[in-house]
């Protein structure tokens, strides 16, 4: 059993890279349960998703300290995610910052990074950190931040023992009729991205 607990805001594509990762579980012969949930805002409003992994029978909402990895699309959101992982499991933050009218207002903090590295790593947590600054181009234009993360989290944490990266890239390049090439380029740089 592998459960993933997804986070971030509305707009990110959070949600598609749980129903990518659900699709490839079942492609695999892997029982899945996800659940996702959004905020009240189309775009920029809280977005998680529920993951079980190999679960034949059980609930779909995974327990605090239970997820073996977290994979958190915003900064801030990311907070939200460190008490569902479980000692020993992992915490991949893609760095994006969607300040919420009261910070860009000067009225509250934003969180750096290193505020929840030392939280996920109190809790027992394995931290990764991408920066949104080393998302690279296609044509011109940044790749897809969702399908770069979910590369990267192939990559770099233990997703890719349970899901081969074969499979997730037959259900990324049959996900949508336009784009094919943009995401393939997405998914292989993410699977080459370093920490940082």
């Amino acid at each position: 059993m592998f459960d993933v607990y997804l986070i971030g805001v509305g707009g990110q594509g959070v949600l598609t890279v749980g129903e990518l990762i659900a699709t490839s579980a079942l492609r695999l012969g892997l029982p899945v349960s996800f659940y996702p949930t959004k905020g009240m805002a189309q775009r920029g409003g809280f977005v998680k998703a529920q993951l079980r992994l190999g679960l034949a029978n059980g609930g779909p909402a995974i327990a605090e300290r239970g997820a073996d990895l977290v994979l958190a699309m915003e900064l801030s959101e990311s907070l939200k995610g460190v008490r569902f992982i479980k000692p020993g499991g992992e915490f991949l933050l893609y760095g994006h910052v969607w300040a919420p009218t009261a910070v860009m207002l000067g009225q509250a903090d934003y969180p750096a990074p290193e505020v929840v590295r030392e939280q996920v790593e109190a809790a027992g947590g394995v931290w990764h950190y991408l920066s949104p600054d080393n998302r690279p181009l296609y044509e011109g234009e940044p790749v897809p931040a969702n399908i770069y993360v979910l590369g990267a989290a192939l990559s770099l944490t233990r997703l890719g023992k349970v899901l081969d990266a074969a499979t997730v890239g037959e259900v990324v390049e049959g996900r949508w009729d336009w784009g094919l090439q943009r995401n393939r380029e997405a998914l292989a740089a993410g699977m080459a991205a370093r920490e940082g």
